[in-house]
């Protein structure tokens, strides 16, 4: 009768012969297992003397023996067993949890960081954000297997006090969807598809790319690092040098890049593998292709143009000479502000000009006379032209206001008012000292 819940269950002390052969997992697991045996014994012995006194005092109350059915527990008593269930659920549920459960694999982590491209994988903040992520998805992984461990193990008990205690069921694999299906043969149609279909990835095209890459990289039409070694320059010699720069720079690429590209295809290995009928697919292909990289070519030239006004980077802004003049009475600039502004823009439309009869190589070999789209696109011209305007307006604001001080001190020795104070002197009478 003395015996107490203490006395009854021992501590949990496994044999030294079991412990010596167990790794520590082992070991945990094991006092996991007693534990959880414990546990229930112990309810069982609770619930077992509930009923007891329940059943007892029963027996005093109708003062029979045996006593009679016995009711419905009472709320008391109902109220006890229900948090015996509570208490022994969240008990089991902490145990789960807190169990080891298996390490994400290195190698998933390792092909999920192969699927991002390389380009967002560079720099220091961006490789510290990827082991962020991945430290996220370590955490998520072990949380979700946590989650599915409880949620295989244990059976909430409908029971008042466990509403928080939500345990969505477990995934279900989709619906509708075949996983068997082999994948194999669909990709090799699909890739048979796409080499039979686009041209671009004809092995002639790699060698057109070289070409293009070889002959466009680095140069530009004009050579604008010379600019501004020249020292204060007119715009009419700016306008002249440009568009001889522009005329070489044709010339150069229309003897060396076109007449490869010609050559190429001039050959009959060229186009190995092209159907009869994808001949003028394929040549339209061609056409892009060189249209893209004469495109690109001038829009470099533009920007690097354009770059030249930089106002955070004056060291290569051109100097123009420009004079004060006085003509026939007038004070003024020369050349002025519009003409000076539009020199500067006269380059951008010189550039966007230059290779704009270039033949396609299909009209070039059947002797057509159809040329590739070199056009420079709007977007490219308006945004030229816009920030080159903002540029010289900006640039200006230093001669500009010169040039009002000056007139505003020295325009009236020349505007004619200072002629017409001398006549009108001269006509008044006025004393030796005032004339002197």
């Amino acid at each position: 009768n003395k015996k107490t819940l203490r006395t009854s269950f021992l501590p949990t002390v496994l044999p030294s012969s079991v412990v010596s052969d167990m790794s520590p997992l082992q070991n945990k697991l094991l006092t996991y297992r007693r534990c959880n045996e414990q546990q229930k014994m112990l309810n069982q012995l609770l619930i077992d003397r509930a009923l007891k006194v329940y059943h007892l005092s029963m027996e005093e109350k109708y003062h029979r023996d045996p006593a009679p059915t016995i009711p419905e527990l009472p709320s008391t008593v109902r109220k006890y067993f229900f948090n015996i269930l509570t208490t022994n659920y969240l008990f089991m549920k902490k145990c789960v949890q807190s169990n080891p459960v298996v390490p994400i694999q290195q190698q998933w982590l390792m092909s999920m960081l192969a699927l991002v491209p390389q380009s967002l994988m560079e720099g220091k903040d961006r490789k510290l954000l990827a082991e962020k992520l991945l430290g996220e998805i370590i955490r998520d992984y072990e949380m979700s297997m946590r989650r599915c461990v409880v949620r295989s193990v244990l059976i909430k008990p409908d029971v008042k006090g466990l509403e928080d205690e939500e345990e969505a069921p477990l995934p279900l694999s989709p619906l509708g969807l075949d996983f068997s299906r082999p994948w194999h043969n669909s990709f090799i149609q699909a890739k048979n598809k796409i080499l039979s279909s686009l041209h671009i990835l004809h092995p002639t095209m790699k060698t057109l790319l070289d070409f293009g890459y070889a002959a466009f990289s680095t140069p530009l039409t004009v050579d604008f690092s010379s600019f501004r070694l020249k020292g204060p320059i007119d715009c009419e010699s700016l306008k002249t040098d440009v568009s001889l720069s522009c005329s070489k720079a044709e010339e150069k690429i229309l003897n060396t890049w076109y007449q490869r590209v010609i050559s190429l295809f001039t050959q009959k290995e060229s186009l190995n593998g092209v159907k009869s009928d994808q001949v003028d697919a394929f040549y339209n292909c061609v056409a892009t292709l060189m249209s893209n990289q004469l495109k690109e070519f001038l829009r470099r030239t533009v920007e690097a143009f354009v770059k030249l006004f930089d106002p955070e980077d004056r060291n290569c802004l051109p100097l123009f000479k420009m004079e004060l003049t006085l003509d026939e009475q007038k004070m003024e600039f020369y050349p002025s502000f519009q003409d000076l502004e539009a020199a500067i823009l006269f380059i951008v439309n010189r550039i966007g000009q230059t290779l704009q009869n270039t033949q396609t190589v299909r009209s070039w070999l059947m002797g057509g006379t159809t040329t590739l789209d070199t056009e420079l696109p709007n977007h490219v011209i308006v945004w030229a032209t816009s920030t080159l305007k903002k540029c010289i307006r900006d640039n200006l604001e230093g001669p500009k206001e010169y040039f009002e001080n000056y007139v505003e001190r020295y325009g009236w020795l020349v505007d004619g008012t200072a002629q017409a104070q001398i006549e009108r002197f001269e006509a008044e009478e006025h004393s030796f000292d005032e004339y002197t």
